[in-house]
């Protein structure tokens, strides 16, 4: 693309660092949008309608989703390269056309395209720090593309107070214009990264086969829904999915429960806020050292199962909460490793062929299933309470707890083609496509 000469000596570090910069500019346009959200409805005039429709097509719920759907299958078929370099490009377009609206469909508009481009970009460089990550530091590659998506509402949010104060809704605009240059350096960058060296051996097998006339296979969501496959979008789907519905509550709603729940003023709960990120960016750190060394499903149980018992604080009575009690939520509620283990096992756990469409499924689901609940919290809060909101995310957390536990993958030290082999057996033709006829009994035991 544009003749940018690729930088074939590039180091993984430097790979993952280019990739994984999506994750920030995706939780920067999250809370770009949302700290300016008030002057943003007040200035268009939206009603609450409006203002559901742009929270369920945005970068956090179902834009993202559809994006990571249909851009996984692209994935897959045209390479990471591609659609991490024209998904990034057009999100550039999508940020531009918010920081210039001067109606509603011109802002939603663009948060549509964020949102799709988001999702689409995300399941590619993920998909990419995992193939081109040493085998023996997989986790700690897959890590740093976390820290960066947790510094993303540490630094927007922290700019969006001052700017906000002086300059008003121009204020947000220029917030949202310092991703497009954000993304703009990104998208530079990776023009000199060259191709995933997995896919681009797939596809040169692909090309070598179909030169011989042997008939190519086509990626389908029926491949990746059956066997051993099908086991392993479950575990995603329930690690994931389930865990995000209390953190999608915790990253919207929680300011205003600390406040009218936990009767904090608006500075603290705030302050709880960002308290609970720097937490989530320790955990992380702990993650990226760890998960290489030791037994996963074990780390996992550990600090997941505490992000189960962080809820049991808002299972109480009100009258009952006090201070600590909030502290003691924000603090282990951020010991939860629930994206981090999902973005490694979601990458390292799919065969070569198939890895970005299934990871697009999996993440499709999470968000789409967000947004829905999304619009449930606040009438489940009105009608019965948050305390019984807490007990059925209390239930959510309990099943993603049980499935990494139980059912996580442990393959430290391993290529991603030996982790295929172990898992799928003979599930896989000899050309890395997943057989019609599977025999899931016959599969190498997965230890």
């Amino acid at each position: 693309m544009f003749d940018v000469k690729l930088d074939y000596n590039m180091s993984a570090w430097k790979k993952t660092l280019i990739a994984g910069l999506i994750s920030y500019i995706d939780a920067g346009s999250i809370v770009a949008g949302a700290s300016g959200l008030t002057m943003w409805q007040d200035y268009l005039g939206m009603s609450s309608v409006q203002m559901g429709l742009l929270a369920a097509l945005s970068s956090n719920t179902g834009g993202a989703a559809i994006g990571a759907l249909i851009g996984g299958k692209i994935c897959d078929k045209y390479g990471r390269k591609f659609v991490y370099n024209w998904a990034l490009l057009i999100y550039m377009i999508g940020v531009a056309i918010i920081c210039l609206a001067t109606n509603y469909p011109m802002f939603l508009l663009g948060y549509v395209i964020v949102g799709l481009m988001v999702g689409a970009d995300v399941v590619a460089s993920w998909t990419f720090i995992a193939e081109e990550a040493p085998s023996r530091n997989r986790a700690k590659h897959c890590g740093s593309a976390q820290i960066a998506w947790m510094l993303g509402p540490v630094v927007v949010f922290a700019a969006s107070i001052p700017m906000n104060e002086m300059f008003g809704l121009l204020g947000n605009r220029l917030i949202f214009a310092h991703l497009i240059v954000v993304a703009a350096w990104i998208w530079y960058q990776r023009l000199k990264m060259p191709e995933s060296t997995e896919w681009a051996a797939a596809k040169k097998q692909e090309e070598e086969l179909a030169a011989k006339g042997i008939k190519q296979k086509k990626v389908r969501y029926a491949d990746i829904l059956r066997g051993t496959s099908f086991k392993t979008v479950a575990l995603c789907v329930c690690v994931y999915a389930f865990w995000n519905l209390a953190a999608s509550t915790n990253g919207f709603f929680m300011p205003y429960v600390y406040e009218h729940v936990g009767n904090l003023s608006n500075s603290m709960a705030l302050g709880m806020t960002a308290l609970n990120f720097a937490v989530c960016i320790v955990t992380t750190i702990i993650f990226m050292y760890t998960a290489d060394k030791f037994n996963r499903r074990k780390v996992y149980a550990i600090f997941s199962g505490l992000g189960v018992i962080s809820w049991f604080v808002w299972a109480l009575p009100g009258e009952m909460l006090q201070t600590w009690m909030l502290f003691f939520f924000t603090i282990v509620w951020g010991f939860s490793m629930q994206q981090q283990f999902y973005q490694l096992w979601s990458s390292e756990l799919f065969p070569v062929r198939y890895r970005a469409t299934a990871q697009g499924f999996t993440f499709f689901v999470t968000r789409f299933s967000a947004a829905i609940w999304g619009f449930a919290v606040p009438l489940i809060m009105e009608a019965l309470g948050f305390q019984i909101a807490a007990v059925l995310m209390i239930g959510f957390c309990v099943v993603s707890w049980l499935a990494g536990t139980i059912w996580g993958g442990d393959d430290r030290g391993k290529t991603l083609d030996e982790i295929t082999r172990d898992r799928y057996g003979d599930e896989i033709d000899e050309n890395g496509w997943l057989v019609e006829d599977t025999q899931p009994e016959h599969a190498v035991a997965h230890k």
